[in-house]
């Protein structure tokens, strides 16, 4: 199964204390993630900040080195646009608690696997 990683799926483990892949492994067994090259630069763009979201998109960079990256489409104005992109030429699932966001993917027929009760991961199907 593939799996797209937003900006806040990979801050998570810095601001939760998730174990992001734990969880992807405990609700897909096995998964591919892959993460839009405007999600890592958004993450970089955050990270030299100061505080704890600063520090959970440093992480989050850390942890996004161990899958692959996908090119943008340059038509695309922003980074919502490109994770919905990336789904729906890519298929599988996206990774986001964003909520306009995973409205969008749930709109477009994309399903969406977000937190639930900070702790664990859920898929929503779209």
């Amino acid at each position: 199964m593939r799996v797209i990683l937003d900006t806040n799926a990979l801050m998570m483990p810095g601001q939760f204390g998730i174990d992001l892949f734990e969880e992807l492994g405990r609700l897909l067994g096995a998964y591919d993630a892959v993460t839009p090259r405007s999600v890592l630069r958004e993450l970089e763009k955050i990270a030299r900040g100061r505080g704890k979201d600063a520090n959970a998109a440093r992480l989050g960079l850390e942890l996004s080195s161990r899958h692959a990256a996908v090119e943008e489409q340059p038509a695309l104005a922003s980074v919502d646009e490109e994770v919905i992109h990336a789904a729906e030429e890519q298929g599988g699932l996206v990774v986001t608690n964003d909520r306009g966001l995973r409205e969008a993917l749930l709109a477009r027929g994309v399903g969406v696997i977000s937190m639930r009760k900070q702790r664990v991961l859920e898929i929503i199907r779209g």
